[in-house]
């Protein structure tokens, strides 16, 4: 068991990493070469399953751009496939107060990230001004 929470933890860590401080070096140091995602962002290019690690570079440099955020994992899970974090993320969107719970799911082929898939509590456009 110390294993796999050792790994979904470095994971995560990493994963954080990327969105609070834009460093992705170590995030994309674990994930193979047909390494895709998708996270659930309301905007044309985005919302579907995106390819690659300048993809993901691309999603941290935009992300951050508008979003300031510090992530807090709740709970997390794993097997030998599949790694699970439930988190939260405070911070501010476009200068606004935010604050959501996400859960971010990683398919590990071996022990490397396939993939991963962001589901979001709140969608984003709950916090777009009238």
């Amino acid at each position: 068991m110390t294993q796999s929470i050792s790994r979904i933890r470095e994971v995560f860590d990493a994963f954080k990493r990327s969105f609070e401080t834009g460093h992705t070096a170590d995030f994309l140091n674990k994930v193979t070469e047909d390494f895709h995602f998708f996270v659930p962002l309301p905007l044309e290019g985005w919302n579907y399953e995106q390819q690659g690690r300048e993809r993901f570079e691309q999603l941290i440099r935009f992300e951050r751009s508008v979003l300031q955020v510090r992530l807090t994992p709740l709970i997390e899970l794993e097997n030998d496939s599949y790694g699970m974090v439930v988190f939260r993320a405070e911070g501010t969107l476009s200068g606004l107060p935010y604050r959501n719970e996400l859960t971010v799911v990683f398919e590990f082929e071996a022990d490397r990230i396939r993939s991963f898939r962001e589901y979001v509590g709140m969608p984003l456009k709950n916090y777009e001004t009238p």
